[in-house]
């Protein structure tokens, strides 16, 4: 008695059931096993862009940015994506933007492009601020380090690699690193931060050295972007209006509209993601409800010697959904492990192909995501046995033997 009921054991017939059938067993995975890859690489895309989104939002710091006359593009590439850039104008105007009605604050910085250091792979962008007036970067300093900033230190973005003596090579000389800024998914991951002073030094330092600077003018003595502040109650696109009528050659890149363009992509991305995982949900379901369908219309004698056997219909359509289960259990976790196999290996890849700030959530939000989209890839194999499930046992075992003679 025992050795029929250890053979007529839900699990050990399932098992069995799905180990002699290895293609419909392999099509059942493979279906899950795409949607859980899906569902998993899609959530933690849309959850990595909305990370960086909200941190980009909380670093950039500006209202408006006030570039030389056909940099603006130049200006957001170094923001958004650290593209090496410079372009300069004369500081004398930091005094006249200032002075410009719902202007409350304003600072200047300078861009230098290095042309090859030892820090990085690729180029990174040099940038001075005023210790003086700035608020912008000091404020993320403050995050990591408490002194100020000396003259001769430099403060790096979180992709520059730091020598093991805590310094960095530049123009063939080594500078002192006072601190590395946490991640931001902007341009200021690549870029290498400094006092206006530290600048000027360094450009003497990497005459002597031999290195040249490709600009329109000298760097020394000359700024690329005036970073500003706006009253509370004052409209920062009729502000900006008021910059450009009021100063020949400048632009102006409002943050607003920066940030506005950066929503709109991410938001018509999510809703594709999202669309396209219900999309193929329901798909999934409907596929692994005929192939369910049909097996069970193959096994029909199968299930008639287990009536005869004694099993009950219950049993019988235990038996089907712990197989859906089974399958599903094995699709999710392989199609989730796949996924985290191509998303997480290849974040800083995906981050700059899709052109986007891009953070992925740290241990607790993976977890809830790879949690998230387990039950729902699991959950889509046993809803869609539950309707073969309910045919089962449904014709009189005998009759069923009977067929085909």
């Amino acid at each position: 008695m025992n050795k029929i009921g250890y053979s007529l054991s839900t699990g050990r017939l399932s098992w069995e059931n799905l180990r002699r059938k290895p293609f419909r067993s392999a099509c059942l995975i493979i279906v899950v096993s795409i949607l859980a890859f899906t569902l998993f690489g899609g959530s933690i895309l849309v959850s990595s862009l909305q990370n960086g989104l909200t941190s980009m939002t909380k670093r950039f710091g500006a209202d408006m940015m006030v570039v030389p006359a056909g940099n603006a593009s130049k200006a957001e590439a170094v923001l958004l994506r650290g593209e090496p850039n410079f372009f300069y104008f004369d500081e004398s105007l930091v005094t006249r933007i200032a002075q410009t009605e719902g202007i409350t604050q304003v600072s200047a910085q300078c861009f230098l492009t290095s042309l090859s250091t030892e820090c990085c792979d690729d180029l990174v962008q040099l940038i001075a601020f005023d210790p003086a007036t700035d608020f912008v970067i000091q404020p993320w300093i403050a995050e990591v380090r408490s002194a100020a900033i000396a003259d001769g230190q430099l403060v790096v973005g979180s992709r520059i690699e730091i020598n093991s003596d805590g310094s960095i090579k530049l123009f063939n000389r080594n500078y002192p690193v006072a601190a590395q800024l946490s991640r931001t998914a902007a341009g200021f991951d690549t870029s290498i931060f400094m006092t206006r002073n530290t600048m000027d030094l360094l450009i003497d330092a990497a005459h002597k050295e031999g290195y040249a600077f490709i600009a329109d003018r000298e760097p020394k003595g000359s700024i690329s972007a005036i970073l500003a502040r706006v009253d509370s109650k004052a409209d920062a696109e009729s502000i900006a209006r008021s910059i450009k009528r009021n100063n020949q050659n400048v632009d102006v890149l409002v943050s607003q509209g920066i940030l506005a363009g950066i929503t709109g992509a991410l938001q018509g991305l999510v809703v594709y993601i999202n669309s396209f995982s219900i999309i193929l949900w329901v798909v999934a379901v409907v596929i692994l409800t005929a192939v369910f369908s049909g097996s069970v219309n193959e096994r029909k004698k199968e299930f008639a010697v287990l009536r005869i056997l004694g099993a009950t219909r219950r049993k019988l359509a235990l038996i089907v959904l712990s197989e859906s289960a089974l399958a599903g259990l094995a699709g999710s976790l392989a199609g989730i492990a796949a996924a985290g196999l191509v998303v997480f290996p290849f974040s800083t890849y995906i981050g700059l192909r899709l052109g986007l700030p891009y953070i992925q959530p740290g241990f607790g939000g993976v977890l809830g995501l790879i949690l998230f989209s387990l039950v729902l890839s699991f959950a889509a194999g046993p809803l869609a046995a539950v309707y073969s499930a309910m045919r089962i046992g449904g014709a009189e075992a005998y009759f069923t033997m009977r067929e085909g003679e």
